[in-house]
C-alpha cells in the first residue's frame, strides 16, 4: 500500500473521528476488558455444561445449549478471539476444551447448513491460530458433510431439510457457511467444494437479492427443476421487508465470495447491499431488527446485525476499486463498533455478555432485545480486524 496514502488515510480517520466519533474507540482497552470478562465467565462455565447462547432479561448468566445448536461454535470462537487478543495460554486451553466437543458434527449426517457456523468459528479459528493438524482434518470432514446438502438441480445447498414448507430452501445466512467450503478446497479438499460454494453464491445472488438491493431471507426452489418459486421470510417482519441481520449476512457473505472467486458480480452485489444497508440506517447508527417494522421507532434494535455488518464492511473495504469507497466502508464499520462499545449497547457489568440489545427471532417471540452470543463473536472479530488494520498503518508509517 502506498505510504503517502496510508498517512492521508490516518489523517482522514482522525478528522472523521472528531466529526462523527468514528475512530474514538480505544481498541486495546476494549479488547482487554472483553478478555477479562470472558475469563470471569470461564470461572463458572465448563464444556460439560454446554455453550453460551443468550441471556434472558433480568438474568446475569448465559443460557446454555448443546453441541447440535446452531450457535454452539460461537462461544469457542469468542475464546479463540480472546486468546488472539491477549496471548493468554489459559484462554487457549479453554478454547481447546470448548472446541473439542463439536468434532462429532463433522462426522455426523448433515442436519442443516449451520455446519460452517458451528465449526469454522471454533475449529477454523483454532486451526488459524495453532496449526493443529487435527483441527484441519475436522474442518475438511465438515466441508464434505456440508456439501452433502448441495442439490445440483437447484445449484445451491439446502439450508433447512426439516422446513419442507419452503421446498428446497436457500437462506441468506448460508452465505456465511461457504467460507468453510472455499477454505477446504484450498487446503486438501476437492475442487468440487469450491464449485459448490461458487454455485450457491450465484444462485443466492440471482434470486435472493431483490432489485431494490434488499435481500430475501428465504428463497424457495423446485427441488427437481431448480425453478425459483418465491422469496419470503422466516425471521423478518414481512416477505418484502429488509431483515437487518439477513442484510448483514449478505454484506459479509458476498464480500467473502468475491475474495475467493474474484467474480466481479459478487463484488458489485456486496457493494449494492452494503450501500442499501448504510443508506437506511437510523440516525443513531444501529439498525432496528428489521428496517421496515411498522413499529419503528418503538421496535427493538439488533446489535448483532451491526457487528456482522461491520465485519463485512471491513472485509469489503479491501476490494473496492477506489480509496474513497474503502475509507467510507472502514469509517462506517468503525462508527458502528464505536457505538457498540458504549452505552446502551456495551454490557459492562450488566451481565456476562459483551453486548446488549440483539434480536434473534421476533416473529417467534424468541431472543428479543437480549444479549446473543453471535453478537459478541462478530464484535470481537471486528475489534481484532480494526486493531490489525491500525497496527499495519502504524507500522507502515514508521517505515516512511
Amino acid at each position: 500500500m502506498n505510504r503517502l496514502f496510508l498517512l492521508l488515510f490516518v489523517l482522514t480517520l482522525t478528522n472523521c473521528s472528531k466529526q462523527e466519533k468514528n475512530s474514538v474507540v480505544d481498541t486495546e482497552k476494549i479488547l482487554s476488558q472483553n478478555v477479562e470478562k470472558t475469563k470471569e465467565t470461564l470461572k463458572v462455565l465448563t464444556p460439560d455444561q454446554g455453550f453460551a447462547r443468550n441471556i434472558p432479561k433480568n438474568q446475569k448468566n448465559w443460557e446454555l445449549v448443546g453441541v447440535k445448536d446452531w450457535c454452539s461454535g460461537f462461544w469457542p470462537g469468542v475464546l479463540w478471539y480472546s486468546y488472539e487478543a491477549s496471548g493468554d495460554e489459559e484462554l487457549r486451553e479453554q478454547a481447546e476444551k470448548f472446541t473439542a466437543p463439536l468434532k462429532s458434527i463433522a462426522y455426523s449426517p448433515a442436519e442443516n447448513h449451520d455446519i460452517g457456523f458451528m465449526l469454522y468459528t471454533s475449529y477454523g479459528n483454532g486451526y488459524r491460530l495453532t496449526n493443529n493438524e487435527e483441527y484441519k482434518n475436522v474442518l475438511l470432514a465438515a466441508a464434505d458433510t456440508l456439501a452433502t446438502l448441495y442439490n445440483p438441480n437447484v445449484g445451491s445447498i439446502l439450508s433447512w431439510p426439516s422446513q419442507t414448507q419452503f421446498r428446497h430452501n436457500t437462506i441468506i445466512d448460508n452465505m456465511m457457511n461457504l467460507e468453510l467450503l472455499f477454505w477446504a478446497a484450498k487446503n486438501g479438499g476437492t475442487k468440487e467444494l469450491y464449485n459448490v460454494a461458487e454455485s450457491h453464491a450465484l444462485v443466492t445472488m440471482k434470486n435472493l437479492v431483490r432489485k431494490d438491493s434488499a435481500i430475501y431471507h428465504v428463497g424457495s426452489f423446485d427441488e427437481t427443476t431448480g425453478e425459483f418459486l418465491k422469496g419470503q421470510t422466516h425471521q423478518g417482519y414481512a416477505d418484502e421487508s429488509m431483515w437487518a441481520r439477513g442484510q448483514a449476512w449478505g454484506i459479509y457473505g458476498f464480500s467473502v465470495a468475491y475474495r475467493e472467486t474474484h467474480r466481479k458480480e459478487f463484488l458489485e452485489t456486496a457493494i449494492k447491499v452494503s450501500e442499501h444497508f448504510l443508506n437506511r440506517l437510523p440516525e443513531d447508527g444501529i439498525p432496528y431488527w428489521d428496517f421496515d417494522d411498522v413499529n419503528i421507532p418503538d421496535a427493538p434494535k439488533d446489535a448483532s446485525a451491526a457487528a456482522i455488518a461491520a465485519c463485512g464492511l471491513l472485509e469489503l473495504s479491501k476490494f473496492v476499486p477506489s480509496k474513497a469507497q474503502s475509507e467510507k466502508y472502514v469509517n462506517a464499520a468503525r462508527k458502528m463498533i464505536n457505538l457498540l462499545s458504549e452505552a446502551p449497547y456495551y454490557s459492562g457489568d450488566t451481565n456476562q455478555a459483551l453486548l446488549l440489545h440483539s434480536t434473534g427471532h421476533l416473529p417467534h417471540d424468541s431472543e428479543i432485545d437480549v444479549p446473543i452470543i453471535y453478537a459478541d463473536y462478530y464484535y470481537m472479530e471486528a475489534l481484532l480486524r480494526i486493531q490489525k488494520m491500525d497496527s499495519e498503518v502504524t507500522s507502515e508509517l514508521a517505515k516512511s
